[in-house]
Order: C-alpha cells, then sequence, then structure tokens
C-alpha cells in the first residue's frame, strides 16, 4: 500500500540518517527531470529517493556548464544553468525526499516484490523506479595526441568544460571545438582571458549561426584569433603546467606553435549507459525503449529525459519535465489501481497554498 501523506517536513534526508530503506519511487539522476520527478512524486504524496553518482544534485546544470545561459526553459527568457539548478533542487525537494549522493546504481534485481538496487554503499529497496540518467556517464571526448596524457590532472591546465570563467583570468587560452559550447566560451571568455585562440578542424563552425556570426566578428575586430582547418599536434608543458602547444593545418600540413596557459577541448561527450547497459532493459544504442506511458520492458521500472527513446523524442529540458511527470503519474496508478493518473490541476490542489502565509 502506497503512503497517503501529502505534506512531509520540508528537510532533507540523506542517506544514512535513514527513513524506512523502501521506498515508493525511487529516481536515478539527479538532474532537472530527477527533481521534477521528485517534486511529482511528492506532490502525489508517496515516498521517494533520489539516487546520483555524482556530488550534488543538478546534473549537468552543475557539474559541466554553470555559467552558461539556457533559453528554452518556459518561464524564463534566459537563466544561468547552476541557477536553474536551484531553482529545481529547491522544487524538487520541497516534499523532503531521500538524497543519495555520490553513489553510482551498479545492478538492479527483483525480491519479495520488491525492486533491489545495489550500490557500493549496500542495498536500497523500492517498489517502482524512474530511471533519469541523462545520457549517462559523463565522459568527455579529449585530444589524442601527445602531451593530453602526461598533462591531464588537477591544475596541469587542460580542461574539457568551463566550470567557473574566473579560473582563465589573464590566461592565454586556446579552445579546441566548432560546436555551441567552443563558441559560446570564445565570446565568453573574452575581456578574461589575456589572449584568446579557437581552432577547428574544419572550415566551418557547427554552432547557432548567430553566436557564429559575432564570433567571426569579434575575429575580424582582432578581439581572439581564429584559426580553421587546424588540430592540435602535440601539446608542451613543463614541472606539470601546460606552457605551449603545436598546430597542425589540415590541408597544408603546416605546423605553427603557440604558447597557452590553457587549452579547452569541446569536443563533446561519449553516450555511455554504464552499468544501465547490463540490467536487461530495451536498448537502441545509448537509449532506453519506452512506451507513451514511459514504461521500460521491465516490470515497474520507468525512464524519462535524454536517456529514453520513442517515435518523436525530443531532447530537451523541457520535454523531460513532461516526461518525468507521466512516468511518476503511472508509477503512483502501479503501486495504487484506484489511485488517479492525472492528479489535476496545481492551481485546485490543497497542497498548495494559493496566498502568502495561507493556511494548509
Amino acid at each position: 500500500m502506497f503512503h497517503a501523506r501529502l505534506r512531509t517536513s520540508k528537510r532533507v534526508s540523506y542517506v544514512g540518517e535513514s527513513q524506512s530503506n523502501i521506498a515508493d519511487v525511487t529516481i536515478i539522476g539527479g538532474g532537472p527531470t530527477g527533481l521534477f520527478a521528485s517534486f511529482y512524486a511528492g506532490l502525489r504524496g508517496v515516498s521517494c529517493r533520489i539516487v546520483d553518482a555524482l556530488p550534488q544534485l543538478g546534473g549537468q546544470l552543475m557539474a559541466l556548464y554553470p555559467e552558461k545561459y539556457i533559453f528554452d526553459v518556459g518561464g524564463w527568457p534566459k537563466i544561468l544553468a547552476k541557477d536553474l539548478a536551484l531553482n529545481m533542487i529547491e522544487q524538487g525537494t520541497q516534499f523532503g525526499p531521500e538524497v543519495v549522493l555520490g553513489s553510482e546504481v551498479t545492478g538492479i534485481s527483483r525480491r519479495d516484490g520488491l525492486i533491489v538496487l545495489e550500490t557500493a554503499r549496500g542495498e536500497l529497496l523500492s517498489k517502482t523506479v524512474v530511471i533519469t540518467a541523462g545520457k549517462g556517464a559523463l565522459n568527455p571526448r579529449v585530444l589524442e595526441c601527445p602531451g593530453w596524457d602526461e598533462l591531464s590532472h588537477d591544475g596541469g591546465g587542460l580542461h574539457t568544460h568551463v566550470r567557473q570563467p574566473e579560473d582563465f583570468r589573464g590566461k592565454k587560452v586556446l579552445i579546441v571545438g566548432g560546436g555551441d559550447s567552443a563558441v559560446d566560451w570564445a565570446l565568453g571568455l573574452q575581456g578574461i582571458a589575456s589572449e584568446l585562440t579557437i581552432i577547428h578542424r574544419r572550415d566551418q563552425f557547427r554552432a547557432h549561426k548567430a553566436t557564429t556570426e559575432e564570433m567571426l566578428q569579434h575575429g575580424a575586430e582582432g578581439r581572439l584569433r581564429i584559426l580553421t582547418p587546424y588540430e592540435v599536434d602535440s601539446i608542451e608543458g613543463a614541472d606539470g603546467q601546460v606552457t605551449g602547444v603545436t598546430l597542425v593545418q589540415n590541408e597544408t600540413k603546416d605546423k605553427v606553435k603557440l604558447e597557452v596557459d590553457s587549452i579547452i577541448a569541446l569536443l563533446g561527450f561519449k553516450p555511455d549507459l554504464g552499468p544501465i547497459s547490463n540490467w536487461g532493459l530495451d536498448l537502441d544504442k545509448h537509449s532506453i525503449q519506452v512506451t507513451s506511458l514511459m514504461e521500460t520492458n521491465l516490470e515497474a521500472v520507468y525512464a524519462a529525459g535524454d536517456v529514453v527513446k520513442y517515435p518523436g523524442k525530443l531532447e530537451l529540458i523541457a520535454t523531460g519535465y513532461a516526461e518525468a511527470a507521466i512516468a511518476v503519474n503511472n508509477a503512483v496508478h502501479y503501486l495504487n489501481p484506484k489511485a488517479r493518473v492525472a492528479p489535476g490541476h496545481s492551481t485546485n490542489l490543497k497542497i498548495f497554498p494559493q496566498e502568502e502565509g495561507a493556511e494548509e
């Protein structure tokens, strides 16, 4: 029988403090889709647990591009990724879910009618599961050239994303890549880096047309150096720190040396579902096949967000929100077949006061 509570303490319970070890819904993944799923679980009055391999909630918004603006989330003309994450965390934890961070789920199985989630911290038990693991493990593509492996450690000057722009204050920076992230940071680090160069292996950039044109204009004005079609041939360093780079022109094979303090390789990520690949789920390459109810082929296991695939799928945060609501509402119906799938509009729910200071 699922929990009938409609409101819990707003205090988040972290693993080790424990509530019951059996959750009504366990959400695997603490990014925006997982946090919205947690919100919906609380709204429906069921107990919820969020499990994430990262040390903090927020997913890629916090881990990869906290200082980048997001423009396609409803209600926000633009919002920094970290601010969206903080808002999502506030919304998603308001009903007091148990939060298990820094703990990867390595396997799932069934026992005595429950789903058993295996982690390094031991077993977690749940009645249903919603997988919101995004693209899986965050494995950035790196430069395959002499010097990368030797210098790729904390403080060495090699980066696969930008967490804090101020980390590059006064430095000679080389950006490698031709997509949106590379072009965005070629613009975003101007006025911060002392020298800024961007290279791409092709003549044409793959980023949004407007930002590409803005970057090219800045290049023409001498605010940054743009080199195409170039690739990194080798990286030089001293005392564990990047000092320079050798570039090769792809057509003429001519080489040029640059003095740099930091190299930012923005080459995308290798999709890797990690242990999820071995759970017996119906997979299509690196995605989980789901029905229109966000059901997987495993009983009581649902999925939502970038990790799922179905006809017409769009990989957007906005889409993930809807899928999370569908997944959780159908999980609630699974827990109690008498429960409605649709909870109704939030404006009509007594769980949410309509006036400041209204009695609950």
